[in-house]
C-alpha cells in the first residue's frame, strides 16, 4: 500500500520510490496518473487499472499474481491508499488469501489539513464526501454534531458553499479551516467560523481544485447564551416537532439534551 504525492511530485518518500521500482506490478486508480509520476522518478514498472469499476475482474488477476510469489503496490491516484479510494476489498481479499498486506505510508489531504488546520488534532474523525443532496447531508451533519472532535471532510469545489451553509445551520459558529489545493502551487487555506465561510462562497462563488474541510468538535463552539438556545428552538419548532427541534439544537450547541429540552418545554408551555 503505497501513499504517493496529493499535488507536489516531489513529496514522496524514497522507501516508496524503491518499492515501485522493484514491484513486479502497480495496480492503480488512472494509469495515465500514475504514468505521470513514474516518468518523474525514472521507474518503468509496469501498471494495470483497478478501480470500483474494475476490480471484480481485476481482483482475481492480482491475487494469482501474489500467489505466485509477485510484488504488487497499489497506489491510489493521489495520497495514501483506501483513504476516501477504492481497495478496500483488494486489501480483504489479500488478507484472507494469508498474502502479507504492507503500509508504505506517505502523503495525505487529510493529515496535511490538519497539521495546519490550527484546531485540536488529539481526537479527531475523517467523514469523507457528504452525501450531495441538502436533506441527507442535513441529516449526516446532525448525528455528528455533539462529537467532541475535529471532524474533517473531503468536498467538491462545486458543493462547498452549500455544505458550508449546511454546516453552519447544524453546528453553528463553529471554527473552521478550508485547505485548497495543498501542496500544488496555488495552494490556499481560509479560516474563520463556518457562518463566515459560508458568506464568503456565496458571493465568490466555487473555488477551483481540491477541497478539505476541517470543521471544531462540539466543544469548539462558543456556549450560546439560554436566550440564544431558546431562539434557535423556537426557529426549529416552526417546521420540527419538540422532539426533533430539541434533537437539531442539542447536536448544533453541544449542550446537554436535558438542559435544551427543559427550555423547549417552557416553550411550548407559553
Amino acid at each position: 500500500m503505497v501513499a504517493t504525492p496529493i499535488g507536489n511530485l516531489a513529496d514522496i518518500t524514497l522507501r516508496a520510490l524503491e518499492v515501485l521500482a522493484d514491484a513486479d506490478l502497480i495496480a492503480c486508480e488512472d494509469t495515465r496518473v500514475t504514468a505521470k509520476l513514474l516518468a518523474r522518478h525514472g521507474i518503468e514498472t509496469r501498471t494495470t487499472r483497478y478501480d470500483d469499476h474494475n476490480a471484480a475482474q481485476a481482483r482475481p488477476r492480482l491475487l494469482s499474481r501474489l500467489g505466485d510469489g509477485q510484488a504488487v503496490a497499489l497506489v491510489s491516484d493521489a495520497g495514501t491508499p483506501l483513504i476516501s479510494d477504492p481497495g478496500y476489498s483488494l486489501v480483504q481479499a489479500v488478507v484472507d488469501a494469508g498474502v502479507a498486506v504492507i503500509p508504505i505510508p506517505g502523503p495525505s489531504s487529510v493529515m496535511a489539513a490538519l497539521s495546519v488546520a490550527g484546531l485540536p488534532t488529539n481526537r479527531f474523525l475523517f467523514a469523507g464526501f457528504l452525501p450531495p443532496k441538502k436533506a441527507a447531508r442535513i441529516k449526516e451533519l446532525t448525528g455528528l454534531g455533539t462529537l467532541q472532535a475535529t471532524l474533517v471532510f473531503l468536498e467538491s469545489a462545486r458543493r462547498l458553499g452549500a455544505s458550508l451553509a449546511d454546516m453552519a445551520e447544524v453546528f453553528g459558529p463553529r471554527p473552521a479551516t478550508i485547505g485548497r489545493e495543498l501542496t500544488k502551487r496555488f495552494e490556499e487555506l481560509r479560516r474563520g467560523t463556518l457562518e463566515d465561510l459560508a458568506a464568503h462562497y456565496a458571493v465568490a462563488g466555487a473555488p477551483k481544485g481540491e477541497v478539505v474541510v476541517v470543521v471544531g468538535g462540539a466543544g469548539d463552539a462558543p456556549v450560546p447564551t439560554e436566550r440564544e438556545v431558546l431562539t434557535m428552538l423556537a426557529q426549529a419548532m416552526k417546521t420540527a416537532t419538540v422532539r426533533e427541534a430539541v434533537r437539531q439544537v442539542t447536536a448544533t450547541t453541544g449542550l446537554p439534551r436535558r438542559t435544551v429540552y427543559a427550555l423547549a418545554l417552557t416553550l411550548t408551555s407559553r
